[in-house]
């Protein structure tokens, strides 16, 4: 019987051992094991078991950090029924790095355009010969980098154009009379003028382009 209970104790010391021994001791370190969100420290979150950036904020704390799955970083946060058709919105756009990926579509930033209202960023309406973008909702960021100067390079003639962020790509709302009747944009658009389409050799009818961005 000491026998036995002698041996009870010995399984439950190496059992509680390995459990203090395994749980993460580094949780709020770049790539430490994690459970939560309050495993990990500062801007760090946890995905898929490891403290590691968070694609919606765009941060490059960790310079190792495991990739996260497809979408992973930026889900939906809901649906909207617009036109017959459900579309998903956004809060988020994917993490900005030196050579951000995008689609490119086309924007009417005068006053009856395809725009709807006047640009956020200064309520004013934009000639279209004027090199300027609309970017998605978690790319605007709130309005953060109104003004601010980027670098657009097309995939496919390698031609780059410089433009002024002067409004939002609305990502969570639209089907109403402030965007022109049109769904939420997705979470990667940079939406340009024609001068900025021209200005990469693009054709404007194609609709959609393959493109990569980088603050100026």
């Amino acid at each position: 019987m000491e026998n036995l209970a002698t041996s009870f104790h010995i399984a439950l010391f190496l059992v509680i051992s390995f459990a203090f021994f395994a749980s993460p001791s580094h949780a709020n370190s770049c790539n430490g094991p994690c459970q939560t969100l309050d495993d990990c420290d500062g801007q760090l979150i946890c995905i898929n078991g490891r403290c590691t950036d968070d694609p919606q904020v765009g941060t490059h704390i960790c310079g190792n950090s495991p990739p996260s799955p497809s979408g992973a970083g930026c889900q939906p946060s809901g649906t909207m029924d617009c036109k017959g058709q459900s579309y998903p919105k956004y809060d988020c756009s994917p993490p900005v790095t030196s050579s951000t990926q995008a689609t490119l579509t086309n924007n009417d930033f005068s006053k009856g355009g395809d725009g709807g209202g006047p640009s956020e960023c200064d309520e004013k309406y934009h000639e279209n010969s004027e090199p300027i973008v609309a970017l998605s909702t978690g790319w605007y960021a709130g309005g953060s980098k109104c003004g601010d100067m980027i670098s657009i390079t097309s995939t496919k003639t390698g031609k780059s154009v410089m433009a002024k962020v002067v409004d939002e790509c609305d990502s969570r709302n639209g089907c109403d009379d402030e965007h022109d009747y049109q769904p939420p944009c997705k979470n990667d658009i940079v939406d340009g003028s024609d001068a900025v389409w021209h200005a990469l050799g693009l054709d404007i009818d194609v609709g959609e382009e393959d493109v990569v961005w980088s603050m100026a």
